[in-house]
């Protein structure tokens, strides 16, 4: 697909990768059946194809109205359809060149901004959004029920069931490994992470949580706060760089939303000449927890196989941008769960970070698609790899929904 650059795109970074981007769509339309939005509304300005020309359209003219920002706005950046792309077309970066693009060429409404701009804020800060769903918590009897679907009910640790399961102090190993501890995934569930978890201890693996290093970036990033999220990313090299020095054999996630972008610094970063070559050296060494675990004897881990069938569920994450998509179903294998059967191909579950707020009437439809896939086998729970994709399910399910390390990681 050929673009002429508007004037004041041409010889810019931007306009440049935007224009190398779209000449390897050869409008196919392959992806169209593999695009959730366009499955859900048949309008093609909501499929890939039709978001490129949609972008296409903002190159060449120099202009770009509210309707288009409202298709932009729609797309899930599930990325399912660069893994059907026979071409090679790399969607999700040109996605966000164009909505950075967007947010100068069709302001918002101040509203709108506003909301963005708390997202941000809250969703970036683990202790200020604990804060705030303990205040929704306490609310949630009280508010309407789609209301209450957006807040996750309370969940204790078991250390705060039982003070004698809190975790052993770690044993010092050879091996060594830096963690990224997430935002809303260390606020808002139970679920035992790295740096507190006894499942790598009991592996003889060391981890590292670097106190200064905070969110990965993707929040700002994929809300069209480009410089806001590269300064996270820039950060967190920082924080890292010293224990990669010394010998950190990977840095690790347990949420591969947060994994996705960790490996996506070396690109982003790349024409910073101060952070570039860091900025790669973090994108090779970053594992989501699934890929350490898959190559360990699980059978030091106290691991509960009679929970009965477990649906799993792959977060587009992790199926399209960490490009795993049975890593999740064949870690869960390896330990002995008995996995269901889904009666198709799993899309996305509308979640897809902010999406599911900003967005919500999509993202819901999208979920109960997405329960129906998981529960046609009668599981006893679900299992996902992403924080986003478990508080959205378990919403809604009829079935708990854990994020897997908790199958793996008993008392």
């Amino acid at each position: 697909m050929h673009v002429e650059l508007h004037p004041r795109f041409a010889g810019t970074g931007e306009g440049e990768s935007a224009r190398a981007l779209t000449a390897a769509c050869v409008h196919c339309g392959f992806c169209l059946s593999t695009c959730p939005t366009y499955l859900d509304t048949r309008d093609e300005r909501d499929s890939p194809r039709g978001r490129i020309y949609l972008i296409k359209h903002l190159l060449e003219s120099g202009a770009a109205s509210a309707q288009t920002q409202l298709h932009l706005d729609r797309c899930l950046t599930c990325r399912n359809c660069e893994t059907a792309c026979p071409s090679g077309m790399q969607y999700g970066e040109l996605l966000d060149i164009g909505r950075g693009l967007m947010e100068h060429e069709a302001p918002r409404p101040a509203v709108d901004r506003g909301v963005r701009w708390m997202l941000r804020f809250v969703l970036t800060r683990p202790r200020l959004l604990a804060a705030a769903l303990r205040v929704g918590q306490a609310l949630r009897p009280f508010v309407t029920e789609q209301l209450r679907q957006k807040i996750p009910p309370r969940q204790m640790r078991d250390a705060e069931h039982n003070p004698a399961h809190s975790p052993a102090p770690a044993r010092a190993h050879e091996r060594s490994m830096l963690v990224l501890e997430g935002c809303v995934q260390r606020a808002a569930t139970p679920i035992p992470m790295p740096p507190r978890g006894a499942y790598c201890d009991k592996l003889g693996i060391g981890l590292i949580s670097a106190p200064q290093a905070g969110c990965c970036g993707a929040v700002n990033y994929h809300l069209a706060a480009h410089d806001a999220g590269l300064d996270d990313m820039r950060r967190n090299i920082d924080a890292w760089w010293p224990y990669i020095e010394s010998g950190a054999e990977a840095i690790v996630s347990s949420a591969t939303g947060c994994g996705a972008m960790l490996v996506d610094y070396g690109r982003l970063l790349a024409d910073d000449p101060a952070y570039a070559e860091k900025a790669r050296r973090v994108s090779a060494l970053t594992r989501d927890l699934a890929q350490i675990l898959l190559h360990e004897d699980l059978r030091a881990l106290a691991v509960d196989t009679q929970v009965g069938k477990v649906a799993v569920h792959p977060p587009c994450t992790m199926q399209h941008a960490l490009q795993q998509p049975t890593l999740l179903e064949d870690v869960l294998r390896k330990a002995g769960f008995d996995i269901a059967t889904t009666v198709e191909k799993l899309l996305c579950c509308g979640s897809a970070g902010t999406y599911s707020i900003l967005q919500s009437d999509t993202s819901e439809r999208l979920r109960a698609t997405m329960l129906n896939a998981l529960t046609h086998d009668r599981p006893a729970l679900i299992a996902t790899a992403n924080i986003g994709c478990q508080l959205h399910l378990q919403a809604a399910a009829a079935v708990p929904v854990v994020h897997w390390i908790e199958l793996l990681d008993k008392p």
